[in-house]
């Protein structure tokens, strides 16, 4: 069988699906996938680094805003609708699997004239203009939660969202793999896959105002220098800085106390399944505001405003939070309830079913087959 994923741009379309593939191929170890991304954006290392062939196609964005680019941007859609389906036609994917992203959008079109199966998740509560583009003609659509269905005019399955393992269960282990050893708090600052210069700047401010023997760990973005950061670093022992983590991810939520993040649905479903105490930094005026509000509607995180708050404050609420052990029980135990986790199991359901559900069209060849055998 072979699937193929796609999607990029920001990292929050891509630790999902894998996820997904990484769940499948435990239980179907032949499976192949390929990967259909972006030439520019930061997902091409961390997708060959899990394993998966790379492709890049031309991606061009539809914007429900003024932008120049929006005369000169449906050119590149064209062209990337033709490249997509010469792309499907020589590599012959039983099934189209994305969680968003515009890049998908040419390649879901042109699925559809090939009559290859479709499915598309989404993972945030407010759908964007690609998914919403892209569920019309899909098979199967999901959603992470039921807030997101009466974004879409077609049948949606509630079925929650997909989570890479980041089970680590000895959390002294994991310290010792960031050089601490003292029983001093741990703060887990993420800026994002691309990285968010709001809440970098606002992490490296709230130092001084952080216990001198704190740890602080700090994902800047694989798009942010790291420069002024490793200046602060070697002027503060106990703060350590990082563009991007991806196997020692595990090591890093086990070994923190709190976790300082935006409100990618991809890093909340992180947050939940690990049952992590968090403070939640939204991107204003954006999607994530309503991933926030769910949050913070049923109390599973403490939301801020970035807007509103200086590095000063955000250290002191951090500190009153990891000191409050009620406060982090309760935070930890409704995140984890409020999101559900997509079980390998329903992973194998969904694409099974979609694989045989109906015969498609091979160009190459003059009669229907079963889309997997």
């Amino acid at each position: 069988m072979k699937i193929m994923l796609s999607g990029g741009g920001t990292l929050g379309s891509v630790t999902p699906l894998l996820a997904l593939a990484a769940a499948y191929r435990k239980n179907n170890p032949t499976a192949e996938f390929v990967w259909v991304g972006t030439k520019s954006g930061p997902e091409k290392a961390i997708v060959e680094q899990a394993g998966i062939r790379f492709i890049s196609i031309t991606s061009g964005k539809l914007r429900r805003y003024f932008s120049f680019r929006n005369f000169t941007d449906p050119f590149k859609i064209l062209f990337a609708f033709f490249q997509s389906r010469a792309l499907l036609k020589k590599i012959k994917p039983d099934l189209l699997v994305s969680v968003g992203g515009f890049v998908s959008v040419p390649l879901h079109r042109a699925a559809y004239f090939l009559k290859i199966p479709t499915w598309v998740h989404q993972q945030d509560i407010i759908p964007g203009l690609a998914n919403i583009l892209m569920a019309k003609a899909a098979d199967k659509v999901t959603t992470a939660s039921a807030l997101s269905v009466p974004y879409f005019k077609s049948p949606v399955e509630i079925i929650g969202n997909f989570c890479r393992d980041l089970q680590f269960d000895d959390r002294g282990l994991a310290k010792s793999k960031f050089g601490i050893t003292d029983n001093a708090p741990v703060i887990l600052a993420m800026g994002g896959g691309t990285g968010a210069v709001r809440v970098n700047e606002l992490a490296l401010a709230a130092l001084a105002s952080l216990p001198a023997d704190w740890h602080v760990i700090h994902l800047v973005g694989l798009e942010r220098a790291k420069e002024k950061y490793e200046q602060t670093a070697k002027t503060r022992k106990n703060y350590l800085v990082y563009q991007f983590l991806d196997k020692e991810m595990a090591a890093a939520y086990a070994a923190s106390d709190l976790i300082i993040s935006r409100a990618g649905f991809g890093a909340i479903t992180e947050l939940a399944a690990l049952a992590k105490p968090s403070i939640i930094l939204p991107i204003p005026e954006s999607p994530q505001e309503a991933n926030a509000k769910f949050l913070a509607d049923a109390q599973a995180a403490l939301v801020l405003d970035e807007r509103k708050i200086t590095g000063q404050e955000l250290a002191k609420i951090a500190v009153e939070l990891v000191n409050n052990n009620q406060k982090k029980q309760e935070l930890s135990g409704n995140i984890h309830r409020v999101l559900p986790i997509v079980s390998g199991e329903k992973n194998s359901e969904i694409i099974s079913f979609l694989c045989h559900s109906r015969p498609r069209f091979r160009e190459d060849k003059l009669r229907r087959e079963p889309a997997c055998r």
